[in-house]
């Protein structure tokens, strides 16, 4: 059985997450309990309890997100470790995968995330910016889109290629407006702004480089395991030096998920797609991009148990 690993990125969290792992596995309380003490606060009780305001915010959704993903490896990889094949993550997802890949411990991950994402957080305050998802296919390519929406309002570019039908874009406020606009005149279905506090993936995070270029120069990298799909090149990376220039062009760059995900399934077409963490949306998007492919969510303590039994027998 080949297996690929998926960890999600920011907007999955939400109130509860990992809880029931945690009751139910001294080995999952176990990493909460080191990401709590990494950062120095109970970002445990967050995610358990929240509230959803605090749990939402990017400094400490990001940490949230990884602590959760890394519990779910935590309890699997003994059963699953020669299955993977490969791991890919959407944005901060990719930073939890290089953790399971063995290249960052838990520790530096978790501290790295929280830096991240405070970074962008203060990036998004000082230099405000928004995101918007657009849905269908449109007359004209999303590029030409956010040229046309720079030129007449501000600054706006795509950020994430989710699916074929479905791109969201990052920019200026006014930039961002015009380019939902003129792609609902392209025949866009919706255009729906984002609850987000930046405009993350653009030249908008230019800011927070220097801070996650320090971040990432500090933290001890190895060559990880098995191969991580970049969301920058959409290609696999497979060394620490690698790891390290790729998560920091993440930072500015557009997550290529779509064009990730199929190179992943041309190289591995009969595998099984695990996505560690909270919800499925990226379970969901695999339907768009790989016709017939096999998923699997695990987030919860039900589903642990399930895919180990899947995996075993």
């Amino acid at each position: 059985m080949d297996i690929v690993l998926l960890f999600p990125g920011q907007g999955s969290q939400k109130p509860g997450m990992g809880k029931d792992l945690a009751e139910a596995f001294p080995v999952a309380r176990g990493v909460f309990g080191e990401v709590d003490a990494a950062l120095g606060l109970n970002l445990s009780r967050l995610c358990f309890e929240g509230p959803a305001d605090e749990l939402t915010l990017t400094s400490n959704a990001q940490p949230a997100l990884f602590a959760h993903g890394a519990a779910v490896w935590a309890l699997t990889k003994d059963a699953l470790h020669q299955h993977i094949r490969a791991a890919a993550g959407h944005s901060l997802g990719e930073f939890t995968a290089y953790h399971a890949a063995d290249a960052v411990s838990l520790p530096g991950a978790a501290k790295l995330v929280r830096r991240r994402g405070e970074l962008m957080y203060e990036t998004g305050a000082s230099r405000p910016g928004t995101m918007a998802a657009i849905l269908g296919t449109t007359t004209t390519p999303i590029e030409q889109i956010c040229q046309r929406a720079s030129k007449e309002a501000g600054l706006v570019v795509p950020a994430n290629f989710n699916t074929d039908e479905q791109v969201v874009i990052s920019g200026e406020i006014a930039g961002v407006e015009r380019a939902m606009e003129i792609a609902k005149d392209a025949g866009a279905k919706r255009a729906i702004k984002l609850p987000v506090s930046g405009a993350f993936h653009s030249p908008l995070m230019e800011p927070a480089v220097i801070g996650l270029t320090d971040a990432i120069a500090t933290s001890a990298f190895m060559d990880p395991l098995y191969p991580v799909y970049s969301n920058v090149t959409a290609e696999p990376s497979t060394t620490a030096v690698h790891a390290k220039d790729l998560l920091l062009r993440q930072l500015t760059s557009p997550v290529r998920w779509s064009a990730e995900i199929r190179n992943i399934a041309k190289t591995f077409p009969e595998a099984l797609y695990v996505e560690m963490g909270p919800g499925n949306v990226l379970s969901g998007l695999m339907g768009r991009l790989v016709k017939g492919a096999r998923t699997f969510s695990c987030g919860t303590a039900p589903e642990v148990e399930t895919l180990l039994q899947t995996v075993v027998s």
